[in-house]
């Protein structure tokens, strides 16, 4: 680990000063005499309830005849009821689906932070060490990381039950710490399809059953939840960065590792900030949703 920080450190120092459409309505479809022009609409209809009196509609005259008979009741509740939700309905699946955030006025404070911290100083070091450092070096760099970091992956996948997942991260890492050169290459995927499992602890606990009960952004780290800040205590046990010394070598390996991954990826942030009304709100529901879809994959 000590001669990998000797090998990265002095990049990361010369590079920080360089720091259908569909119809909207059922009330605007036009209700022609004529077959044909009454056709076309007819194929975005939803289910609906069939009056009294009329069959189920197997062909083109009866679904007419349905039609002109809920036309002539005037009653568009009729058409609706079995497929329109009530508007309050929607507003609440909506706040179901996000995480509380009784925190919000302090982590949109460390929301700040983080992001005066990216632009300030991650991005212009990590664009410094990207014009310095080839790209395909930075991905070496990358997949050497992927490998020293497979036990959390390793083990997680075995507390979630995931024996075949647990068993290609084990293939995964003797391929590539012998014929992959420690890891530089990941010949267990390019070669031979072996694709890395990406499991922690934040996802072992939602895989039990845990709940993201709140939304944390911590600072520096950034977005999170009760149960992934748990994660990380658990998680940080299995790397094994966690485990070199003096605590200066630690650090900036771990340093080294967030300004390489952080040069792969620029770009990705601003397109975020770009596009959304409320940055904070916008990185609060996309986490959220990408934690829970990891989760039930």
């Amino acid at each position: 680990m000590r001669d990998l920080l000797f090998i990265l450190a002095p990049l990361v120092m010369i590079a920080v000063p360089a720091f259908a459409e569909t119809p909207s309505s059922l009330q605007n479809v036009q209700l022609e005499t004529d077959l044909q022009t009454v056709s076309p609409p007819l194929n975005y209809l939803p289910e609906m309830k069939i009056p009294e009196g009329l069959s189920e509609p197997g062909n083109m005259t009866e679904k007419k005849e349905m039609l002109l008979y809920a036309q002539e009741l005037d009653d568009e509740e009729a058409l609706n009821e079995e497929y329109e939700e009530d508007p309050e309905d929607l507003e609440e699946d909506e706040m179901d689906e996000k995480i509380p955030d009784p925190l919000e006025s302090i982590n949109r404070v460390v929301f700040k932070f983080n992001d005066r911290l990216y632009f300030w100083v991650l991005k212009p070091v990590a664009k410094g060490y990207s014009n310095i450092v080839p790209e395909e070096l930075r991905v070496l760099v990358r997949n050497f990381f992927n490998n020293v970091t497979t036990p959390i992956r390793l083990v997680n996948n075995l507390l979630q039950f995931k024996v075949k997942s647990a068993t290609n991260e084990l293939v995964r890492f003797g391929i590539n710490s012998t014929i992959g050169m420690l890891g530089l290459y990941d010949i267990a995927k390019s070669e031979m399809g072996i694709k890395m499992q990406d499991e922690d602890f934040g996802q072992t606990l939602g895989v039990w059953g845990a709940g993201p009960v709140i939304y944390i952004n911590w600072p520096i780290v950034g977005p999170s939840n009760l149960r992934d800040s748990f994660g990380f205590v658990g998680d940080y046990f299995l790397d094994p960065v966690n485990y070199v010394n003096p605590m200066l070598d630690r650090y900036a390996i771990k340093f080294s590792d967030t300004v390489n991954r952080t040069s792969l990826r620029i770009g990705d942030y601003e397109e975020i900030k770009k596009d959304a009304i409320d940055p904070y709100a916008a990185i609060r529901d996309i986490y959220f949703q990408y934690r829970e879809s990891k989760i039930d994959r």
